[in-house]
């Protein structure tokens, strides 16, 4: 796991650079590990979300179905034994994810309670301002005014958001852009690959705003090193 130091340091980078980072090792595809479109950042205020994934499946729109109190304590205990900082994934497997909600001010503030720093969902959130003034970070679908039929069904299983599975302990990274998820592997070497992505941009970008900028000089330096 990450010293406090390190993850602190991850917040310090756009998710962009991030996957950036990731891609010099070469250890996955191009088009894995990150989330799309369909799981938008709710809170950007709250500015990079970086921590360790307890994960949930859930469901809120199946309705007349008894919620499991053991789960309740399972998901408790999952947080409060999560390496810190915890990031919440919770995996929506109801009937209608359009009108789901998996979290809101109560849950939120006994998640931040219990370490919590943000929310992953591919369903639906609510009280969004509540949530706000908790400081948690928050990436969904979009958000419902009602909670519906809420239950947690299993904790600390794998789970599939948007297409990029997340296991329980998997390092999450999330901004205005969207997330990806940072193997372990190579998670305390990023920043030095963050710090050689950030040197090469900038003489990059230096060179487009210079006035020696040619096309033939970009192609050259772009793709013939």
């Amino acid at each position: 796991m990450l010293t406090p130091e390190q993850i602190q340091a991850l917040r310090q980078v756009d998710t962009p650079t991030i996957c950036n980072a990731i891609e010099t090792f070469n250890i996955r595809g191009r088009v894995e590990g990150f989330m799309g479109m369909a799981i938008r950042c709710l809170l950007p205020e709250l500015g990079t979300m970086a921590g360790y994934a307890v994960t949930l499946t859930v469901d809120s729109t199946t309705p007349a179905v008894a919620q499991d109190p053991q789960v309740w304590l399972e998901w408790m205990t999952a947080m409060a034994n999560s390496s810190r900082p915890v990031v919440l994934v919770m995996q929506d497997v109801g009937p209608t994810l359009e009108k789901s909600a998996h979290l809101g001010e109560v849950m939120g503030t006994l998640a931040k309670r219990l370490g919590v720093v943000g929310i992953v969902t591919d369903g639906g959130l609510r009280d969004i301002l509540e949530v706000k003034a908790l400081g948690l970070q928050c990436f969904a679908a979009g958000l419902t005014p009602a909670h519906g039929n809420p239950r947690l069904l299993k904790v600390n299983v794998p789970v599939v958001i948007d297409g990029v599975p997340v296991h329980p302990g998997d390092l999450l990274h999330g901004d205005i852009n969207g997330i990806t998820t940072i193997p372990l592997e190579i998670a305390d070497r990023v920043m030095k690959a963050v710090e050689k992505i950030r040197q090469e941009e900038a003489g990059t970008m230096a060179y487009i705003k210079s006035p020696d900028f040619t096309i033939e000089g970009f192609y050259k330096r772009r793709f013939t090193h």
